[in-house]
């Protein structure tokens, strides 16, 4: 997809119908979604989509789901707040966006040296992560879901090689989330922006380097015209959720069959995004490596090892955090992850070893 074909729709200005109050006729209700994307965008822009069709598809039609992109209602970082005052139903973003509304809100999302996508939705799923989800962001009066991930992300699009911590001292970066709060440790001028405009960023020398997602969604934005080394591991995001967050005054209002479409929708998602972003990821790396002169690069050992660090003192930081709730959040996320931490060598981890032996070979 050209970088052109789904930026040009990011600015277009919304309807006047679509500032209307929602109409309720007959059963059948008129749902508003926001997303922080632009149309289209591969990846999130795509995803944001598929779940407002689903949602109107498993609803019977009884809840009818209208998308708007980034920049038609709200802007893509207004729609936390868009939604929680009701000016629409329900938006498609992540949890990475809302650390200024609680740094507990970024554990649901990645963490550096966190939680792989599978075991993510495990915690949501089976470790008493979504009962701290529903309690942290019933307080802005919203009720989230995970519908989405896009697996493993990059450390980013460098215009210069890197062959040292040294060489990361003021670079200027963009990231989100706890990566911010790492890399801000390490001594990198961590920039925020939204991932759409890392291209004009890079090009003008305002950003040195950054990341967004990874090779799909990356190599849209056209990031590949403008830095040529691109570099792995992504530690800061082993994985990064998407969500879905529904107001939860209009949430409470539906028949429970409804309320059960909504939860549905947005869990059935979640394995289709993810292996859709592997497999597109995957294919598009190819072609940026043999149509494109991109370089993958590995981050140096001592930028991991830094990095490592850095986040040790984010999580202790957490762990003594004024907010109990988000104490608490932080203990189940660790409790959590040393629970995979040791089972996950021996099964993915041995799977993955054990292949990349016989491929090499």
């Amino acid at each position: 997809m050209k970088r052109r074909s789904f930026l040009a729709t990011a600015g277009i200005g919304a309807a006047a119908s679509a500032l209307a109050a929602p109409a309720l006729a007959q059963g059948v209700r008129q749902w508003r979604m926001v997303s922080a994307w632009p149309r289209n965008l591969p990846g999130p822009g795509i995803a944001a989509q598929m779940l407002a069709d689903r949602i109107t598809a498993l609803s019977g039609g009884r809840i009818q789901v209208e998308l708007f992109a980034a920049g038609e209602i709200v802007p893509g970082p207004g729609v936390f707040d868009a939604v929680a005052e009701g000016t629409a139903e329900l938006y498609h973003a992540v949890p990475a966006y809302w650390g200024s509304k609680s740094r507990g809100i970024l554990l649901f999302g990645s963490q550096p040296f966190g939680l792989t996508a599978i075991e993510q939705h495990g915690w949501m799923l089976h470790g008493g992560g979504q009962a701290l989800y529903d309690e942290m962001y019933g307080r802005f009066g919203l009720k989230p879901f995970l519908c989405g991930n896009s697996g493993p992300q990059w450390a980013g699009w460098f215009r210069n090689e890197i062959n040292s911590l040294d060489d990361l001292r003021g670079l200027k970066y963009r990231t989100t989330g706890l990566n911010s709060e790492v890399c801000s440790r390490i001594g990198m001028a961590v920039e925020a922006m939204p991932g759409p405009a890392m291209f004009q960023a890079l090009q003008s020398g305002a950003l040195d380097a950054g990341e967004f997602i990874g090779p799909w969604s990356d190599s849209a934005l056209g990031l590949q015209q403008v830095a040529k080394n691109y570099y792995w591991p992504g530690v800061g995001e082993p994985s990064s959720a998407e969500e879905c967050a529904v107001n939860l005054d209009a949430f409470n209002e539906l028949e429970d069959d409804l309320k059960e479409a909504v939860t549905y929708a947005c869990e059935s998602l979640y394995n289709p995004v993810l292996t859709e972003y592997n497999t597109k990821h995957a294919m598009a790396l190819r072609e940026l490596v043999s149509d494109h002169g991109v370089t993958v690069r590995q981050l140096p050992e001592d930028v991991v090892t830094a990095m490592a660090g850095a986040m040790d003192e984010v999580v202790a930081g957490l762990r003594e955090d004024s907010d109990e709730l988000v104490r608490r959040i932080t203990e189940s996320y660790l409790e959590y992850r040393d629970l995979m931490a040791g089972y996950m060598p021996y099964a993915e981890g041995g799977q993955l070893n054990a292949r990349a032996a016989v491929h090499e070979g």
